[in-house]
């Protein structure tokens, strides 16, 4: 069997990686940039505007029991439910290979993505408020599958959303899926030897099936209490790694800045070669990380209950926020004040390459907390993230297969799920991340056409939330 799996890495692995190569080096990077810095024009800026209104959202009315909802969710379930798919491996394991590959300051092109990727979660929020259908029984359908066949009403339109349906379910329900049992099973494994990763991966997959088959509410429930806890579990720890190292933390943020224009001087290469391997990480991993752009979490958004699109999509953008400035900047600051600053192990370039991206996080909690202590933590730490992430994917995932082909598939949808997880956590890492990373681009192009398309309906939206804040300012 072992010998199976490694033909087929060898076989597959620089296939796909010449595919993602020139998907992420010179159209994901555009793209994805591109459409952040079109909402943010069209919504005047509306991650900077909406700010503190979607602060106030999302934390003046936070509770750990939302309880069942007539239909669809409340408004925190949906943000923790898409929160629990975008704070995941690529907060830890995704952002560590950017940095071991395109150095300190793809960190920096992950917080550029992620400013402008604000804009875009907000628009695709909107869209899937606005395009959402509610059965008799008070079911609720909604996402980019939904608003693309609003946008385009013809043929095409329906191409376009089966081609985004099939990407989503390959790349969220099935090889993302792959990617957090193959990295909770690696980081179990760095911890305790004695667990084999195929023992992580029969309980993993015994616990998916059990939350599978309580639907959304269920997965909204457990990702309302989980995603809390697990965010305040990891900040705690790198905190105290922080505070333990804050005599580096100004040479790590200068790092950052300094290599995210000048990364020849750690990474090596051409200044061309290493700027586009800074850029393209950011850009690759930041997708991955925060997912704005990417068409995942419109399906959770699109079940919240509220009283505009605009109140879900400021709320929305929260959720980039927490991902990408908080938690991904605490992996960051962990990683590079420990293994870079002060002359670090890494600071040399050209010896990144010695390195993995599973174990780099371990090591570098593990400065502070003992090998031991650093290998236990990044594995619980993992187990909350990824777990989490694996129930928000394949609910994203079960939305397609209905749209596809109807409930009766479902069934049969959360068995090869299974399945799929329990193949990551005995597949190669190198394979699984560059599967899912193929896919993932795969899903941006049909979501990204139709934000396009339908940014007058965002921009209007946005516009009559600022007129309606400016009319009730005016007569307080």
């Amino acid at each position: 069997m072992q010998e199976f799996f490694s033909n087929l890495e060898s076989t597959l692995l620089p296939i796909v990686q010449k595919i993602n190569a020139y998907l992420s080096d010179y159209i994901l990077i555009f793209l994805l940039v591109g459409i952040g810095i079109y909402f943010t024009v069209r919504t005047r800026f509306v991650q900077v505007r909406c700010f503190g209104e979607g602060m106030k959202k999302v934390f003046g009315n936070i509770n750990l029991r939302g309880g069942k909802q007539n239909s669809g969710l409340s408004s925190f379930q949906a943000l923790a439910t898409a929160i629990a798919a975008q704070v995941g491996t690529g907060n830890i394991i995704g952002a560590c290979g950017a940095i071991l590959i395109g150095g300190p300051g793809a960190i920096f092109w992950m917080w550029v993505i992620a400013f402008f990727g604000m804009a875009t979660i907000y628009g695709e929020a909107v869209l899937a408020q606005k395009t959402k259908q509610v059965d008799a029984d008070g079911t609720v359908h909604g996402g980019p599958v939904y608003y693309i066949t609003t946008a385009f009403k013809n043929k095409f339109g329906k191409v376009l959303a089966v081609f985004f349906a099939v990407a989503t379910i390959l790349a969220l329900g099935f090889m993302g899926s792959m990617v957090q049992s193959n990295s909770i099973g690696e980081s179990i494994n760095n911890a305790f030897p004695v667990i084999p990763t195929w023992v992580t991966g029969i309980v993993l997959v015994l616990v998916s099936g059990f939350i599978f088959l309580g639907g959304v509410q269920r997965i909204a429930a457990v990702a309302e209490k989980l995603v809390p806890v697990m965010a305040v579990l990891y900040i705690l720890g790198g905190l105290v790694i922080i505070v333990c190292r804050i005599q580096y933390i100004p040479e790590t943020f200068g790092m950052i800045f300094k290599y995210a224009f000048q990364p020849t001087a750690i990474i090596g290469g051409g200044i061309g070669i290493a700027l586009k391997n800074a850029i393209s990480q950011g850009a690759k991993r930041g997708l991955f990380s925060n997912e704005a752009g990417m068409g995942s979490t419109p399906h959770a958004h699109a079940l919240a209950n509220t009283k505009t699109p605009h109140d879900q999509g400021v709320v929305a953008m929260i959720g980039v926020f927490i991902d990408a400035f908080i938690v991904l900047t605490m992996t960051a600051l962990v990683i590079i004040s420990t293994m870079y600053a002060g002359g670090g192990p890494l600071s040399a370039h050209g010896v990144a390459a010695a390195y993995d991206k599973t174990t780099v996080p371990q090591m570098a909690f593990g400065t502070i907390f003992g090998e031991t202590g650093g290998n236990i933590f990044v594995a619980v730490c993992l187990l909350f993230f990824a777990y989490s992430t694996i129930i928000g994917w394949n609910y994203f995932g079960k939305v397609n297969i209905e749209y596809l082909f109807g409930k009766k598939a479902v069934p049969v949808y959360s068995v090869i799920a299974l399945v799929f997880i329990f193949l990551g956590s005995v597949l190669s890492n190198n394979l699984v991340w560059e599967l899912t990373d193929m896919f993932n681009f795969l899903m941006v192009f049909p979501n990204a056409i139709a934000l396009f398309a339908l940014a007058k309906m965002v921009s209007d939206e946005a516009k009559r939330a600022r007129l309606e804040k400016k009319e009730y300012k005016k007569n307080k």
